[in-house]
């Protein structure tokens, strides 16, 4: 390794890492096909839970209740399968000092599968969904006025859950059950220092619920799912000596518990009112290597809320349409900010309808998302100064059937 080699690894190491560490990390929970979610969450795990904003937890009345509240699965009888997509086109824009330019529009789709199976003689429930509960993916121009720009990748992560719900008296279930996670790393064109990144990793983890309805109007809901851990295992390709082709590499990536709490309101029949509160514990990503380089790579996220407010009106011949708004707040600190995890606040709209007739349903459910300007100052690492702007739309669909 000669002098000037190692002038100019000391000299970019530290921000090319960064900028790998972030690629990584943008990708790791994408499923089969790659996903821009709320920052990192993806909530929207069913059609008629997204057309209420997402405020699910406390009426949990369809088989995705395996992922916003498992006890709700103590309400279905017999066998229950729901299949569904969410698919969205997404883009973030940056304007600054040295002008203004779109990251490349994505289209992406989610496929999601829950289903339900009671033993009324046991008063248990039991249930099973896979589902991707996270997303991320982003692609700036090579005109982008960023360190980093035209990275590509993908990453699919899948999770497996199971579920047992066991309905204590009729007003109050308990659930919980575990899951395992899954996830495929493979990132390419990183400029400098690492060319090609590929690992995997798996791990395990669980969730639980709480469904209690003192009385006919109100319903009140608990959810808790923990946190997973990532070890991404593989190689990477580094053009800087004494690296080469094919070095053994890995990241340890710290996935969040969330815990998230709704109560619905009906006042009738027609009706049914909800609000929920979620809570993100992003506070375990705080430092990462990226082995075998001597490098901790400071991310310092904090842990962050989301608000979800919908409404149900059910009408004759059973048909129901549903309104929602979420508010996410963002997890990325200014001091961490970085383009290719563009993290930011949002607002979100939805609206949806649905039918059942016989053993069949569907829904539908419109989402828009919007990210007001961020103005990221001089304090940020790898960013120029300047504003990040976000907006999203999306489509999600749900079949079901009653056995």
């Amino acid at each position: 390794m000669t002098a000037k080699h190692i002038e100019s690894f000391k000299t970019n190491r530290n921000q090319r890492i960064s900028g790998f560490a972030a690629a990584l990390f943008l990708g790791l929970a994408a499923c089969p096909s790659p996903v821009f979610g709320l920052g990192i969450a993806l909530p929207d795990q069913d059609a008629f839970a997204t057309a209420r904003g997402n405020a699910f937890v406390a009426t949990a009345n369809d088989p995705a209740a395996v992922f916003y509240n498992p006890a709700g699965i103590s309400q279905l009888d017999g066998a229950n399968v729901s299949l569904g997509a969410y698919g969205l086109v997404y883009n973030d824009r940056y304007s600054g000092p040295d002008g203004s330019v779109n990251a490349k529009t994505q289209w992406s789709a989610v496929p999601q599968m829950f289903s339900t199976y009671s033993l009324p003689k046991y008063n248990l429930t039991l249930g099973f969904g896979t589902y991707s509960p996270y997303g991320l993916r982003m692609n700036w121009p090579t005109t982008a006025p960023f360190l980093l720009a035209g990275e590509t990748g993908q990453i699919t992560y899948l999770r497996a859950a199971g579920i047992v719900s066991w309905q204590i008296t009729h007003i109050l279930s308990i659930a919980a059950g575990p899951n395992l996670n899954y996830s495929e790393a493979d990132l390419k064109e990183f400029p400098g220092f690492v060319n090609h990144f590929r690992g995997r990793a798996t791990d395990a983890g669980y969730s639980a619920g709480l469904l209690f309805h003192p009385g006919d109007q109100h319903y009140f809901g608990l959810t808790y799912r923990s946190a997973t851990e990532m070890n991404y295992n593989g190689h990477a390709t580094v053009p800087v000596p004494p690296f080469s082709a094919n070095t053994a590499a890995s990241a340890d990536f710290h996935f969040p518990s969330t815990l998230a709490f709704g109560y619905s309101y009906r006042p009738c029949e027609k009706w049914n009112f909800e609000s929920d509160v979620n809570w993100t514990d992003w506070s375990s990503l705080q430092t990462v290597q990226v082995s075998p380089l001597p490098e901790y790579l400071t991310f310092n996220w904090r842990p962050s809320w989301m608000l979800d407010f919908g409404v149900t009106r059910y009408l004759g011949s059973d048909w129901r349409i549903s309104g929602g708004y979420m508010y996410s707040e963002n997890s990325v600190p200014d001091a961490h900010f970085n383009p290719l995890v563009p993290d930011s606040d949002r607002h979100i709209f939805s609206l949806g309808v649905g039918k059942k007739f016989g053993r069949f349903s569907w829904d539908a459910a419109y989402q828009l998302a919007y990210g007001p300007p961020r103005t990221v100052g001089g304090d940020a690492y790898v960013t120029p100064d300047g504003k990040y702007e976000f907006i999203s739309h999306a489509i999600t669909i749900n079949v079901g059937y009653h056995f």
